[in-house]
């Protein structure tokens, strides 16, 4: 892997970790767009450290709190009742499903699930699926002629069940194309949460998924040396400094905009990426991986 293509992926890791379009999907098409060997699930579990420091330095007044009150709650009874407790135990409750499937799945998620034509499918079946949610929220929310505006839960009505299909719905994205920010907010959506609400513990959630990720990749990458550790950190050091950029603007977005631009676009990404393989401009399959 060359410093400019460790350039662009750390900008493409940075920029699109965050946002409902799938990091994994754009590192794969930028890759095959660019005629570079696809960087693998390596470099991208890697890479995603970067991005989940960013996530760690903006929420850090929430997780300093979080492990303070988890610590506390181990050996006090009345702090397991604490919220920022309970919100601990969620999170490892959550975090089970992509644990278990991330290995379970491993041999898929590095071979057969990077195909360009699972990765297209998915990114129009998940945008769908987040449009129908978005629109969901947005009836409760402004209601209707007839029909008051609906409470949606916040993150405070957080219960261990749905602490788990947040989990399920994370798990997801171990496949190209779906995206973890993707599916976690709209699994939050159709169970009734805020899109601030279903965003945040998104966030939450997806980081010992991903440091546990990125720290296993690193320990088998230093093994196999099959890793060109310069570039893939200088795309780690870009992927944090645009993630953290990207984080603070999309929680300001979702405040009080639509996913719905997230949705055409997923979907035009796929009809294209579709359409290019069944002509044969682009290879279904990845090149070998960039070392």
């Amino acid at each position: 892997m060359s410093w400019f293509e460790s350039l662009i992926l750390g900008l493409v890791q940075g920029l699109t970790e965050f946002l409902p379009v799938s990091s994994s999907a754009h590192l794969r098409l930028t890759a095959a767009f660019s005629g570079w060997h696809d960087p693998g699930a390596a470099f991208t579990a890697i890479t995603q450290l970067g991005t989940e420091a960013a996530v760690l330095i903006y929420f850090r007044k929430d997780v300093g709190r979080i492990l303070a009150a988890w610590f506390r709650s181990l050996t006090s009874k009345a702090m397991r009742q604490n919220h920022d407790a309970q919100m601990g135990w969620l999170v490892i409750v959550g975090s089970i499903p992509i644990g278990v499937l991330g290995v379970t799945l491993k041999d898929q998620i590095e071979g057969p699930f990077r195909d360009l034509r699972v990765t297209a499918t998915m990114l129009i079946v998940v945008g769908v699926v987040i449009g129908v949610a978005d629109r969901l929220a947005a009836r409760d929310e402004s209601g209707g002629k007839h029909r008051a505006p609906k409470q949606r839960k916040t993150i405070e009505n957080l219960n261990t069940k749905d602490g788990l299909l947040f989990g399920l719905c994370q798990a997801m994205a171990l496949v190209p194309g779906v995206s973890r920010s993707g599916a976690t907010i709209s699994g939050g959506l159709f169970m009734g949460y805020t899109r601030e609400a279903a965003a945040r513990y998104s966030f939450l959630l997806a980081m010992p998924a991903v440091l546990a990720s990125g720290t296993f990749e690193v320990k088998d990458a230093t093994e196999s040396g099959h890793v060109s550790w310069g570039p893939t950190l200088f795309a780690t050091v870009i992927a944090f400094v645009v993630g953290y950029a990207v984080i603070a603007w999309f929680m300001k977005f979702i405040s009080h905009k639509s996913f719905m631009p997230f949705v055409w676009y997923r979907i035009a990404l796929g009809v294209v990426i579709i359409a290019l393989v069944g002509t044969d401009v682009l290879s279904p399959h990845a090149a070998e991986s960039a070392g």
